[in-house]
């Protein structure tokens, strides 16, 4: 056991970012005086409460693990081995045969006497390890990136949009005429349309468009009730908006389709502007409260333009880095999966 102090700072379960194994804050900016396992540099801190939120560290220095942590070290294999043990599916099947039902932990009488294959050479050891921190740190560099592009979209959305004076803190060059205050639904048209009923397939050539979190159910080869261009679909609960860029078809009564009177990437961004998102009960958001809320747009459509098209080139990167991030998670699990026995 040891006591956090300035040179010897803890580790806790808010620290960790959950199934990344890197830390969200500087470990020496929090407060001393916490009891916890000491650990070394090279030592495995595994989180055996609720051991499926993946609560994992290889601890590049000295501290104190607070909290419900196994503190793994090993004098007879190598530790980014060991690192790289506890996150393949096998231990982690084991681990998650927790006791408790409310508080469930990682039962170490289980774990301890789990018989697993561990490669004689140390070399193949690191190999092993070597490959898997690789892609962590890639994925790590990526994740970094888009967090950075999220932030910059957060601030310019902010700072790009018209407050109550009518003029936004930040504009493009040429462009210094005072937006016009209007309310969405006065430059918003709501399109009636009947839901298209239809059982969703991998492939086909219109989108079949729902509600949820995933507003793409899938594809059909019928042919759409109308075609429309140059329309934002919004979401009454939780599809929020969605612009489609293809024929699509809707399958259900909560989604409006839109069409505005200006430049349509302009005003996709602006609904996403936290002040704009009114909650009713159940915290879902409503086009009938929303369309009332006045706000300032700009007059030229060119200026229109230029904002929406900014935000989405910024969209797209992130996209794209998403997109990198996924395809290395996968190629980790793949690796997870086959290079332990």
């Amino acid at each position: 056991m040891g006591v956090s102090t300035p040179a010897l700072p803890s580790v806790e379960y808010d620290d960790i970012n959950p199934g990344m194994g890197t830390l969200n804050k500087e470990p020496k900016s929090k407060g001393t005086s916490k009891r916890g396992i000491h650990f070394n540099p090279g030592d495995v801190l595994f989180g055996k409460l609720r051991p499926y939120l993946k609560n994992w560290l290889f601890a590049c220095f000295e501290g104190v693990a607070v909290g419900d942590f196994w503190v793994l070290t090993s004098s007879k294999i190598d530790h980014g081995f060991t690192y790289s043990l506890i996150q393949a599916p096998e231990f982690q099947y084991i681990a998650n045969l927790s006791s408790g039902s409310k508080m469930p932990r990682s039962d170490w009488g289980l774990v301890s006497n789990a018989r697993t294959f561990i490669p004689t050479n140390l070399s193949e050891q690191k190999s092993i390890s070597s490959v898997l921190f690789g892609l962590d740190t890639a994925i790590t560099l990526h994740e970094e990136k888009k967090c950075l592009l999220e932030r910059l979209k957060s601030a310019l959305s902010q700072e790009m949009f018209a407050n109550k004076n009518g003029y936004p803190a930040v504009r493009f060059e040429g462009f210094d005429k005072a937006w016009k205050q209007s309310k969405l639904g006065e430059i918003t048209k709501v399109i009636a349309a009947k839901p298209y009923i239809s059982t969703p397939s991998t492939h086909g050539n219109y989108l079949v468009i729902q509600q949820g979190d995933k507003p793409i159910a899938g594809f059909s080869n019928s042919n759409p009730f109308k075609n429309y261009n140059n329309i934002t679909l919004f979401g009454d609960h939780t599809l929020s908006l969605f612009k489609p860029r293809s024929p699509f078809l809707v399958a259900s009564d909560g989604i409006k389709i839109l069409s505005p009177s200006i430049e349509m990437n302009g005003l996709f961004y602006f609904y996403e502007l936290e002040k704009y998102k009114p909650k009713s009960e159940g915290y879902k958001r409503h086009f009938t409260i929303l369309k009332k809320c006045k706000a300032n747009f700009p007059t030229d459509i060119d200026e229109q333009k230029l904002i929406g098209s900014l935000l989405l080139r910024i969209d797209n990167l992130i996209t794209k880095q998403q997109l990198k991030m996924d395809k290395l998670n996968e190629t980790k699990e793949s690796l997870l999966q086959n290079m332990f026995i």
